[in-house]
């Protein structure tokens, strides 16, 4: 059950919604202490601070699968899922490139700080767990959690490059893949997100689920959250 809620927590909220959507491409803008508190979430998902990740992904789309993108389908499907983080990889965002891709969070001093405390707040985690529920809650809840969630977050960059349908021409190879969506709070309608990258909703037809943008639509309903970008054509 706790490795089940932070999933949620750090990979639906902190990751999908609040880095992805909200942070990188600005499909919605949300209440500054909603959006710092799921940043914090965001950090606790361990794959990097915000700062990094905005940027990272930033490269990716004017990169995508081609020279330049730090984890392009292009080079394989094992380096775009996982071997992009640990082999070399010259597309990696140097720290010019970091201040050049994400300048809007480099200018809050709230990003800078979390850049260099996003990995101790997992020890403040795991200490709570093993509190709450000794080392069954810490297991499940820090190792498991983490390697389900970057399995899921990785198939994105692998899965959704690879299988599936692609309703629109992008000049990647980024498909809609239904099994990757359903892991990935919707993340993998992939190939409608490369053609629209600034919507916050992913899910663009009726049968394609889209469990974040079920979240979005709440937040502005609960007035959380405003400036929700769609494709034209919903905007309705």
């Amino acid at each position: 059950m706790a490795a089940a809620v932070l999933m949620y927590l750090t990979g639906g909220l902190g990751v999908t919604l609040c880095y992805h959507r909200s942070l990188t491409h600005r499909g919605l803008r949300l209440r500054k202490p909603l959006e710092y508190a799921l940043a914090i979430l965001g950090a606790l998902a361990l794959q990097g601070d915000p700062i990094r990740w905005v940027a990272t992904h930033r490269k990716h789309h004017v990169h995508a699968d081609a020279a330049g993108d730090p984890h392009g389908r292009n080079v394989g499907f094992r380096w775009a899922h996982v071997h992009w983080l640990y082999k070399r990889n010259d597309a990696l965002p140097s720290e010019e490139e970091l201040r050049k891709f994400a300048p809007d969070l480099e200018a809050q001093p709230f990003y800078r700080v979390l850049r260099y405390i996003h990995a101790p707040l997992q020890l403040l985690l795991a200490g709570l767990l093993f509190a709450l529920g000794g080392w069954p809650w810490v297991i499940w809840g820090i190792f498991v959690r983490l390697v389900v969630s970057y399995h899921a977050t990785w198939l994105v960059n692998s899965a959704a490059h690879s299988a599936g349908y692609r309703t629109y021409g992008t000049r990647d190879l980024s498909t809609n893949c239904w099994w990757v969506a359903l892991i990935s709070w919707g993340e993998g309608w992939h190939n409608n997100h490369h053609a629209f990258p600034y919507s916050a909703r992913h899910g663009l037809r009726w049968f394609e689920i889209d469990p974040t943008w079920w979240g979005v639509k709440i937040l502005a309903l609960l007035r959380l959250a405003d400036r929700v970008k769609v494709p034209p054509a919903l905007n309705l």
